[in-house]
C-alpha cells in the first residue's frame, strides 16, 4: 500500500524513508535536527509552506498521480525558491564537482583525445545547462512573480515555456554512455565508477527537477494567468464605464514605434517575435484606447509622446 506523507507525519521518518528528500529539504531552507517534530512544525519553524513541501514530497514518491490534489492549493512563490534553491546546488556544487572529478579519473596529462573530447563534451553541457537555469532565474522567474503581483506583462504565457523545456538530463546519459563504451581508464578505475556513479545520481536529480517543472510549477503558474487574467478583464470593465483615457502598455507603445518607422505587420512580428495576428490584434486596441486610426495620426502621437525621434521618420 502506498504511503503517503502528510502535515502529521514525522519529518525524521519522511527523511528515513525517501533518503533523496534530503536535498529536498536543503532546496527549501530546512536544516537537519528536526527532532520528533512533525512536517508542519518543521515547516512553520522554518518559513515553508507545508502543502508545497509536500506536494514536492509526494510527487517525488509517487510521482504523477498525486499532482491533482495539490495543484490548485501549492504556493508558486514557495516553488520559486526551491527551484532557485535547486538551481544553485546544480551549478554551483554538483555539476562543478563531477567536473573536478572527472578531472582526477581520465588521463589529461597525456595526449587522448577519447579524454579530451569527455572533457569538452561535459564543459559544453555545464554551459547548456547554465544558460537554460539563467534563463528561468532572470526571465521566467521574474514573470511568474509580477503575475503573483497580479500583473501582466506582453505576450509571454507559461505554455511557451513549457513547449521549450525539454529534458536537461539528456546530455548527462549520453556522456554517461560515452565513458562506459569507449574510455578505458589506466589505474584509475575506481575514480572514475566513483565519478560515473555521481554522474549516475545527477541525471536522476535533472529529471526530477525537470518533472517538477513541468508537473507542478507550470500548471500552478497557468492557473495563476488564469486568475490574473479574470482580474484584469474585471478591472477594464469597471474602467470602461468611466471616460478616463486609456494608456498604452509597453508593449503597445514598442509597437507604435516600429509602424511610425514604417515597418510592416510582418516585420513587427519578426522583430518582436509574435505572431502577426498578435501585432493585428494590439494595432486594435491601440486605435480604440487612442482614438487614431491612421498612421500619420500615430506619427504624432509617438513624436509628441517621446516614443521616437524625428529623424528616424521619413515624413511624406
Amino acid at each position: 500500500m502506498a504511503i503517503f506523507y502528510n502535515e502529521s507525519s514525522k519529518m525524521c521518518d519522511v527523511i528515513s524513508d525517501e533518503p533523496s528528500l534530503l536535498q529536498m529539504m536543503s532546496r527549501f531552507g530546512i536544516p537537519l535536527g528536526v527532532g520528533e517534530r512533525t512536517v508542519r512544525e518543521v515547516c512553520e519553524a522554518n518559513g515553508v509552506d507545508a502543502v508545497t513541501f509536500l506536494a514536492v514530497a509526494n510527487f517525488m514518491k509517487h510521482g504523477h498521480d498525486v499532482v491533482e490534489q495539490y495543484i490548485e492549493k501549492v504556493s508558486v512563490s514557495a516553488l520559486i525558491t526551491y527551484l532557485g534553491q535547486a538551481h544553485n546546488y546544480f551549478l554551483d556544487f554538483q555539476l562543478p564537482n563531477i567536473r573536478r572529478k572527472l578531472l582526477e579519473a581520465i588521463d589529461c596529462s597525456q595526449q587522448n583525445e577519447v579524454a579530451y573530447l569527455i572533457l569538452k563534451f561535459y564543459d559544453e553541457y555545464m554551459g547548456e545547462v547554465r544558460r537554460h537555469m539563467q534563463h528561468e532565474n532572470t526571465k521566467i522567474f521574474t514573470y511568474v512573480n509580477m503575475l503573483l503581483e497580479g500583473r501582466r506583462s506582453g505576450d509571454f504565457e507559461i505554455a511557451q515555456f513549457s513547449r521549450s523545456h525539454t529534458g536537461i538530463d539528456k546530455k548527462l546519459q549520453e556522456l554517461k554512455n560515452i565513458i562506459i563504451k569507449y574510455y578505458t581508464p589506466t589505474d584509475t578505475a575506481d575514480l572514475l565508477n566513483n565519478v560515473l556513479f555521481d554522474i549516475f545520481n545527477c541525471e536522476a536529480d535533472l529529471r526530477v527537477h525537470c518533472e517538477v517543472e513541468d508537473e507542478l510549477f507550470v500548471p500552478a503558474v497557468q492557473l495563476l494567468e488564469a486568475k490574473v487574467s479574470v482580474a484584469g478583464e474585471a478591472d477594464e470593465a469597471k474602467d470602461s464605464k468611466t471616460p478616463v483615457q486609456e494608456t498604452l502598455s509597453d508593449r503597445e507603445r514598442e509597437i507604435v514605434g516600429c509602424i511610425v518607422r514604417g515597418m510592416t505587420n510582418k516585420e513587427v512580428a519578426e522583430k518582436l517575435f509574435i505572431s502577426v495576428n498578435t501585432v493585428l490584434t494590439h494595432r486594435k486596441n491601440i486605435s480604440r484606447k487612442l482614438n487614431i486610426h491612421s498612421v500619420s495620426g500615430l506619427t504624432i502621437y509617438a513624436i509628441v509622446n517621446k516614443l521616437v525621434n524625428v529623424g528616424e521618420i521619413h515624413l511624406q
